[in-house]
């Protein structure tokens, strides 16, 4: 524990700081009790969101999808770039107000949930633009991405410890993968292999392994928190 103040390492049993007389707060030291807010069998729930908040949601979601179908039939009495909007705003609307209709969320079945909305939209971009790079190129990159997010929003969420761990992994994954994606590039598109990946992989690659290094290393860990007041 260190002195919030001027940052000197303080005793567990300390309550103030002998150099500057700050008072500190051990959370192993006795506190004295106030007043419970609440009796003890009758805490206060927690309220999922409101089928109001819902039906207004789902309103400023339909209301753009309504005004961009009547802007695109209006002009020539055909729809040419409306299900390019329609498809964004399903994404959006997966991501960002499906979980509001569950009282408590889980986002390791969200977030697949929403990159699995995402290589949809992308998929039917690809059969209205006849491209032929879904399979190739788009899906393993979204997969990808999707693996890495997932895993370590689990791992945030179930795992208490080695978060540095965890961090250091994903900065290293993210790297590789883009330069993964470099090469899906070449081999869909055509072109020559730039090596324009190798950046990002080099430095995502040196910052997971600082993480982890100082995930191991007690000396580095500890002059970190003394200079972040950790």
């Amino acid at each position: 524990m260190y002195c919030v103040n001027c940052g000197v390492r303080l005793g567990d049993a300390e309550e103030q700081c002998p150099l500057c007389g700050i008072k500190v707060y051990h959370p192993d030291l006795p506190r004295p009790q106030g007043e419970p807010l609440y009796p003890k069998d009758r805490l206060p729930e927690k309220k999922s969101a409101s089928k109001g908040l819902n039906g207004v949601v789902i309103f400023l979601f339909l209301f753009p999808l309504w005004i961009c179908f009547l802007s695109d039939w209006r002009v020539d009495s055909t729809l040419n770039w409306f299900g390019y909007v329609a498809g964004a705003l399903m994404v959006l609307y997966v991501g960002l107000a499906l979980p509001l209709w569950f009282r408590k969320p889980n986002p390791v079945i969200f977030v697949p949930c929403t990159f699995a909305a995402v290589a949809v939209y992308l998929l039917a971009i690809e059969r209205m633009t006849r491209g032929g790079w879904f399979l190739p190129f788009a899906f393993p990159l979204v997969g990808g991405l999707c693996l890495i997010t997932t895993a370590v929003v689990a791992l945030f969420r179930y795992v208490r410890r080695g978060r540095l761990y965890i961090l250091g992994g994903a900065s290293i994954a993210l790297g590789c993968l883009l330069h993964l994606t470099e090469w899906l590039m070449v081999l869909t598109f055509g072109g020559g292999f730039t090596g324009w990946s190798l950046y990002p992989l080099v430095g995502l690659a040196l910052v997971g392994g600082l993480l982890i290094y100082v995930a191991i290393s007690p000396s580095a860990r500890e002059t970190i928190e003394r200079k972040l007041f950790f």
